[in-house]
């Protein structure tokens, strides 16, 4: 066979292969195994929740800030339930976005800190751009530096890797605490502080692409003891009366 029929003939076969039903995806996936996203961040291994995670980063916010993830239940593995040590936690590197990654705690009676939280203003998360607002009737600003594991849990200060550009929303509502960070670490602090039991912790900031503002944070504790502290929740990162630019950290006055 001449060499112009024998590549026609090749063509035609890749091209009849890679028609037929879910081919085209299995050979990108191998060719290209990560996504561009993944590529520039440097993660080199996609988690076990990442294609969960993944779809939480592209869920449209629908008025509903908080949203269970897996039926309410936590993914964690029965050898992350160890007991072997008291208490540990372990921090994702930054990215080469500078993005805050994945942090994990066993939470403990000693692990939680006995002084006040120091100053943590030299910490510059990416997409900090902050303003002044009104919220829930009192001045206050849109953006906080958000404890991936709070300080109350793990005495974290100002660990750059522990830190993400969260709205007030998010981190601390008063004025509807089910709906922020804070209610669920409380949650978690007043068990061990009465059960002197531990808690497997994890959050995971969901950023979409290459925003520098988490879309969300996903939230999952498992009290290692017994099921009394349960949960995997995802809140959005957002400011009733405001849009944000997640790509850049701007953020205008809805009207």
């Amino acid at each position: 066979m001449k060499q112009g029929k024998l590549f026609i003939v090749v063509i035609t076969i890749v091209l009849i292969i890679l028609v037929q039903p879910n081919v085209f995806d299995t050979v990108k996936h191998i060719l290209f195994p990560r996504s561009f996203s993944e590529q520039i961040s440097g993660k080199k291994y996609v988690t076990p929740d990442q294609d969960l995670n993944n779809s939480l980063a592209k869920k449209e916010f629908q008025g509903q800030r908080v949203i269970q993830v897996n039926n309410n239940v936590p993914t964690f593995t029965q050898k992350e339930m160890s007991l072997e040590k008291d208490h540990w936690k372990k921090f994702s590197d930054l990215d080469y976005l500078n993005r805050v990654g994945q942090a994990e705690a066993l939470l403990s009676l000693r692990s939680l800190p006995s002084n006040n939280r120091g100053d943590i203003s030299s910490v510059k998360p990416t997409g900090w751009k902050n303003k002044k607002i009104i919220f829930n009737g009192e001045q206050s600003y849109l953006y906080n530096r958000c404890h991936l594991i709070a300080f109350s849990l793990s005495g974290e200060n100002d660990n750059p890797k522990n830190l993400f550009t969260g709205t007030r929303a998010l981190n601390a509502d008063f004025a509807n605490e089910q709906q922020s960070m804070v209610y669920y670490e409380k949650e978690i602090a007043n068990y061990i502080r009465t059960t002197n039991h531990h808690v497997l912790y994890r959050v995971t900031p969901i950023f979409n692409g290459i925003d520098l503002v988490v879309k969300g944070v996903r939230m999952e504790a498992k009290s290692v003891e017994n099921n009394q502290i349960e949960f995997n929740i995802f809140i959005f990162n957002v400011q009733p009366g405001y849009k944000i630019n997640y790509l850049d950290g701007t953020t205008v006055k809805e009207k």
